[in-house]
């Protein structure tokens, strides 16, 4: 009871400590507001507003129907344009499309003769130009086909595709991207202020007041542990609640509470590494360098932004032994498809394994630490 009473008051003690570096919450704040919203919105993996200019060189009612077949919000209005300028403006990155229609086309598709239309794309716009490409070829054979055939006289395809698109139906990025990038906050925070907090009792000469006190060095890292865990768990709910949810339109389908238990499960492998991150740095320059190589990479090769089986299979093996990659999937199966306990317990498992060794390394290295201090 006496540990127990120890590790409360130490928490309350690094909330005040928290409360007063105005720094950290507005980054905070910050980071799961408008950081995520910015992010989430900004960066689309749908074709939107792209812009395209047709060289018509027929002149006919097909070629025009393609150009007004072109829609919003999708496509610009198209502009026509010589076939002189069609180099140039690509060049100058005016328009990431240029559809070519040759002369005869019309005449050509009504005998059957099956012509070929030219699209030029700037493929510096990588989304763009490979969704893009594939939505005006989409456009082109089916204004073909209706004019060739008659709207109503079209020949049944030889294989029906029916897609049924779950958890996502219109494939909205910006979901996609709020999950991951809150997935993300959470980690980079949690180990943040975990490590920050040790850096700042080293600087503020706090430590040594710490170290004369009846305290051991675990009472001391659970402290830091539970009162940053218990931030970043409020700031995460907040956030999912306010911003994914309110202003990215997230539907709610799996089980808040569910989510919150994983993150703070999540949390204590995240501030074992920020403690551990803090034990080693000797100041916060340091400890930004070492945040970079350690969380970057696993920020990246996590499942968050690319699927895992996209990757090489000796790199998948290594990232099943590293948590933030089980966080994800249990984020995306709660968030998006409401998956319940029974299906996220094996990560979970991974979860609390690891951060479990991860933790008991770095209070070995939290009170060699210590060590060094007093020595």
């Amino acid at each position: 009871m006496s540990s127990l009473s120890n590790i409360w008051h130490l928490g309350i003690k690094e909330l005040r400590s928290l409360g007063h570096d105005t720094v950290l919450i507005v980054l905070i704040v910050f980071a799961f507001s408008y950081a995520i919203y910015s992010l989430a919105t900004g960066i689309s993996f749908e074709l939107r507003n792209a812009s395209i200019a047709i060289v018509d060189e027929d002149h006919s009612r097909l070629s025009n129907n393609i150009a007004a077949a072109l829609l919003p919000p999708y496509f610009k209005p198209p502009e026509q344009i010589a076939p002189g300028e069609l180099v140039r403006r690509l060049d100058n990155g005016r328009d990431t499309f240029v559809l070519d229609i040759p002369p005869k086309f019309q005449a050509d598709v009504s005998a059957g003769r099956a012509p070929t239309v030219q699209l030029n794309t700037d493929a510096t716009a990588v989304v763009q130009a490979g969704i893009g490409a594939n939505y005006i070829q989409q456009i082109v054979t089916d204004e073909v086909d209706r004019f060739y055939y008659g709207i109503d006289s079209q020949p049944d395809p030889a294989v029906a595709l029916r897609t049924r698109i779950a958890f996502n139906d219109n494939l909205e990025s910006s979901w996609f991207m709020g999950v991951a990038w809150l997935i993300n906050v959470v980690t980079m925070l949690a180990m943040v202020l975990s490590g920050a907090a040790v850096i700042r009792e080293r600087e503020h000469g706090t430590l040594d007041h710490l170290l004369v006190m009846p305290l051991s060095p675990f009472e001391i890292a659970m402290a830091k542990v539970w009162a940053n865990g218990l931030v970043i768990t409020i700031a995460a709910g907040l956030s999912l609640r306010f911003v994914v949810h309110g202003v990215l339109g997230l539907p709610t389908t799996g089980s808040f509470a569910l989510f919150l238990a994983s993150v703070m499960l999540y949390l204590f492998f995240a501030s074992a590494v920020g403690l551990l991150l803090g034990t080693v740095a000797r100041s916060m320059p340091q400890f930004g360098l070492l945040f970079i190589l350690v969380v970057l990479p696993m920020i990246m090769l996590s499942g968050s932004y690319t699927p895992l089986e996209s990757m090489p299979h000796s790199l998948q093996i290594v990232m099943q032994a590293v948590p933030s990659t089980h966080f994800v999937k249990i984020a995306q199966a709660i968030l998006f498809r409401g998956a319940g306990l029974d299906i996220i317990w094996p990560n979970l498992g991974v979860i609390v394994g690891v951060g479990g060794l991860l933790f008991a390394l770095a209070l070995s290295r939290f009170r060699a630490s210590i060590s060094q201090e007093v020595s």
